[in-house]
C-alpha cells in the first residue's frame, strides 16, 4: 500500500471534515432507539440535600490499627534484641 503524501492526507481529512451530514455512532443510534420508547430520567447535577456525609468509623477501629502496628514494631524490636545474644 504506498504511503500517501501530507497533502493527500490533509485533503482527505477536509474532505471527511466537511461532509454536510454525518452518520451518528452505533452507539448514540443504540441510544436514541432505546430512548424513543423510554427516555431516562433526568439526574440532578448535585444530590439531594439531606443525608450528609458518611459517619466516620468508631475510634476503637483506629486503636485496633494502632495496636496491631505498635506489637508488629515491638516484635520486630524484640527478635533483633534476641538475635543480638
Amino acid at each position: 500500500m504506498p504511503e500517501q503524501d501530507e497533502f493527500e492526507r490533509e485533503f482527505d481529512l477536509r474532505w471527511a471534515d466537511s461532509a454536510e451530514h454525518k452518520e451518528p455512532s452505533a452507539r448514540a443510534r443504540m441510544l436514541a432507539a432505546r430512548w424513543k420508547d423510554n427516555p431516562p430520567e433526568p439526574v440532578p447535577f448535585r444530590p439531594e440535600p439531606g443525608r450528609g456525609r458518611a459517619r466516620r468509623a468508631g475510634w476503637w477501629k483506629t486503636a485496633l490499627i494502632l495496636g496491631c502496628v505498635a506489637a508488629a514494631v515491638g516484635w520486630l524490636v524484640w527478635a533483633r534484641v534476641r538475635a543480638s545474644y
